[in-house]
């Protein structure tokens, strides 16, 4: 078998939450607040993609993280770009993407000194089903009242701008060393590949897409091209196992995959959408 469920590992955070989704409540720890769930497998070589939960019930700090050169040269394995689907958000739900104005990178970190960051962040509303890339070097936060699916570079490492007066540690150099302080630019739209096939974003470190039904066929991954799979609705199954919301998978070699009433995202890297990972 070359896909297995990864296991499930709660991380504590000030900003999380104590009520957690039906499909993560064996997962609650009485009244700690949750702020992430990490899908993980075990000891094994250095994955190249880390996929999180995030439950938010505060607006967590405003950071950015480096790119690939910094990245190395902070003792990084490379630098960490990252991809938002959102699954669930409370009406006024916000997330910070870019600044609404290009700046110096002087003006940026008094900004990030005097709080007045807060009003150059581009809050756009979040909504259930929005999804968004973030490359390294975006400036970035996400808001209250969130419940997504995070797949990052599988890089520890984020510098804090600005954290609203809490205790932790800010990164105002290394910040401002890497920050693009602009408007955010995506990187491209998604498209309609047919077959229940769509690609959400390509064209940066790594490729999402998003399947539903009518895709099924053999899974092409390879050690060389690991691929999470990544259940948004129960439905369906993998190498004849049923998978259920809550829960990601990664194979490494060939499986099946049949995505049935299911929904799932898809997860590996590339720079680019494999035409034929699916046959």
């Amino acid at each position: 078998m070359n896909a297995k469920r990864l296991t499930r590992r709660a991380v504590q955070k000030p900003w999380g939450r104590p009520d957690l989704p039906a499909c993560f409540a064996s997962m609650a720890e009485g009244t700690q607040p949750i702020g992430e769930i990490w899908f993980e497998d075990g000891p094994v070589p250095h994955r190249p993609l880390l996929v999180k939960y995030l439950f938010t019930s505060e607006r967590l700090s405003i950071q950015v993280h480096p790119g690939e050169e910094a990245g190395r040269k902070a003792g990084h394995s490379g630098g960490k770009d990252e991809a938002w689907f959102i699954t669930q958000a409370e009406e006024d739900a916000v997330l910070g993407l870019g600044l609404t104005n290009s700046i110096s990178r002087a003006a940026l970190r008094q900004a990030a000194v005097d709080g007045s960051i807060m009003d150059l962040v581009d809050w756009r509303p979040a909504a259930a089903g929005d999804f968004y890339y973030s490359p390294a070097g975006t400036v970035h936060a996400l808001g209250a009242g969130l419940v997504l699916i995070e797949v990052q570079q599988n890089v520890d490492a984020t510098y804090r701008l600005y954290d609203y007066g809490r205790e932790r540690e800010l990164h105002l150099d290394q910040a401002v060393a890497v920050a693009n302080p602009a408007p955010f630019k995506p990187l491209g739209t998604g498209r309609d590949l047919g077959g229940g096939r769509a690609v959400l974003i390509d064209g940066g470190a790594f490729v999402v897409e998003r399947w539903s039904h009518g895709a099924s066929g053999l899974l092409e991954a390879s050690k060389a091209m690991p691929v999470w799979i990544i259940p948004l609705a129960d439905g369906g199954d993998i190498d004849g196992k049923p998978f259920r919301a809550g829960h990601v998978w990664i194979a490494d070699g060939r499986a099946g995959v049949d995505v049935g009433q299911g929904d799932i995202l898809v997860a590996y890297e590339a720079g680019r959408h494999v035409p034929g990972l699916i046959g």
